[in-house]
C-alpha cells in the first residue's frame, strides 16, 4: 500500500509538471478524442506488411479520462480509498484478445509525442501532429516507447482509417 501511494504521488506530480510543459510547448492544447461507434482505443502490438498491405495487431482497451476516469477508478479500485484516478486517466484491459486489421494506405496518423531527432531525450509534444503512415511505421519499429502509448483507431469496413496517439503524462 505504501509503495502504491508513493507511485500515485510521483505520477500526480509528474502529470502536473507535464501538463504545464504541454500547455507552454504548444499553440493549441489537449482535447480528448471523441468517442464514437467507429473508434476503438487499443495498444498496438505489431505492425507488419504482407502481400503489399500493411496490418496492425492490436489489444483493445477501455480508455477513460477526467470525471469519467474518476468514477470508474473509484468503483473498480475502491480498496485504495481514493476519490478518483491519480493521473486523470484510467485504463482497463480485461480482455487481452489480439485483433488484426489492415491499415488503409491513405490512413491519417496523428501523434502527440515522439522523438523527431533520433537523439535520446529529445521527444517533445506537438498536439495532433499529422505524419505519413510510412513515417509512423518507421518510428514505431525503432522506438519501443511508442508501444507503451494507447492509440485511438478509427475502423471503417474492417480497416484502420485513422490512428491517433493518446498522450499520457
Amino acid at each position: 500500500m505504501r509503495k502504491f501511494m508513493l507511485t500515485i504521488m510521483i505520477t500526480s506530480l509528474f502529470s502536473i509538471l507535464m501538463a504545464g510543459f504541454a500547455s507552454a510547448a504548444t499553440d493549441g492544447g489537449y482535447a480528448p478524442v471523441p468517442k464514437n461507434m467507429d473508434t476503438r482505443s487499443a495498444y498496438i502490438q505489431d505492425i507488419y506488411v504482407k502481400n503489399e498491405k500493411t496490418y496492425m495487431v492490436v489489444d483493445y482497451i477501455e480508455w477513460y479520462e477526467g470525471k469519467e476516469a474518476d468514477q470508474v477508478f473509484a468503483k473498480r479500485e475502491s480498496e485504495f480509498g481514493l476519490d478518483g484516478a491519480p493521473s486523470g486517466y484510467y485504463i482497463i484491459n480485461d480482455n487481452t484478445k489480439l485483433r488484426t486489421f489492415e491499415i488503409q494506405a491513405d490512413s491519417a496518423v496523428f501523434m502527440q509525442i515522439y522523438n523527431r531527432t533520433g537523439k535520446p531525450g529529445e521527444a517533445d509534444i506537438v498536439w495532433n501532429e499529422s505524419i505519413a503512415l510510412s513515417k509512423f511505421k518507421e518510428i514505431f519499429a525503432k522506438d519501443a516507447i511508442l508501444h507503451e502509448y494507447p492509440y485511438h483507431l478509427s475502423i471503417q469496413n474492417g480497416k484502420v482509417s485513422k490512428i491517433i496517439q493518446q498522450f499520457i503524462p
